[in-house]
């Protein structure tokens, strides 16, 4: 059905086509944008990051090429993703004491993991803050949201890869980055501790929320929280040799 639809758009400019097109994926868009809505936890209305969206998926419509042995759903994915978090940018919704807090996290962790690598506790990380577990605790609520933001807006900046796809959208200029993008984040996921890789396998490829990853690790949303926060930072780190 579709492969008909892009020979008529692409090779005979039928403009029904196109609109046809937009419809039939118009599905692709809106699971990117419920997702994405998950994560940015209601601070933006869906239906602002379904219109965002489908901004992302007409591009990707318009620059597609059907002749390429490229699935259009991993081509579009990573644009219609790109589309709402550079219009979620330009809002500049989150406050700049939770990008200074999630900052102070992420170095702490960095320092941290020099000395312990992948033995660091939740304890050597607060130490080295200097706040109390329980301060610990707070401060990770109050930054996740930003941490997941942190690495979307990371990705989206350097590179076509797609965390929750094993295929990437080459372009020639792209294709060394994208490909050490890949390798390095392939390696630091392999290398976390057990319970960190399974947060990232549940809520980036099996699409989980904090509080169904919680049910099924037996743990509460919050220790969730701090382990994939934990984890994103250090994948944060291992890209800094990318710039």
């Amino acid at each position: 059905m579709t492969e008909q639809l892009w020979i008529n758009y692409k090779e005979r400019n039928i403009k029904e086509a196109k609109d046809e097109l937009i419809i039939h994926y118009v599905a692709l868009v809106k699971i990117i944008a419920g997702r994405l809505y998950t994560s940015y936890n209601a601070h933006v209305e869906f239906d602002d990051l379904l219109g965002y969206g489908i901004i992302g998926l007409i591009d990707a419509i318009e620059k597609f090429d059907h002749k390429k042995q490229i699935k259009f759903e991993t081509y579009a994915n990573i644009r219609i993703r790109g589309a709402i978090i550079d219009q979620i940018r330009h809002m500049d919704w989150i406050p700049r004491s939770t990008r200074q807090k999630y900052k102070r996290v992420e170095e702490a962790i960095s320092r941290v993991q020099k000395v312990y690598g992948n033995d660091m506790t939740d304890e050597h990380i607060a130490k080295e803050l200097g706040v109390s577990m329980e301060e610990y605790g707070k401060l990770i609520g109050e930054v996740t949201t930003y941490s997941v933001v942190s690495l979307e807006e990371r990705l989206e900046d350097n590179s076509n890869f797609d965390i929750a796809s094993d295929s990437v959208d080459f372009q020639p200029e792209d294709n060394y980055t994208d490909r050490e993008v890949k390798r390095i984040l392939a390696e630091t996921i392999d290398k976390l501790p057990e319970k960190e890789k399974k947060v990232m396998q549940l809520y980036y490829y099996s699409e989980l929320t904090y509080k169904e990853i919680a049910e099924i690790l037996g743990i509460s949303e919050s220790r969730v929280s701090q382990i994939h926060t934990k984890a994103i930072a250090k994948l944060k780190i291992s890209l800094s040799s990318l710039y």
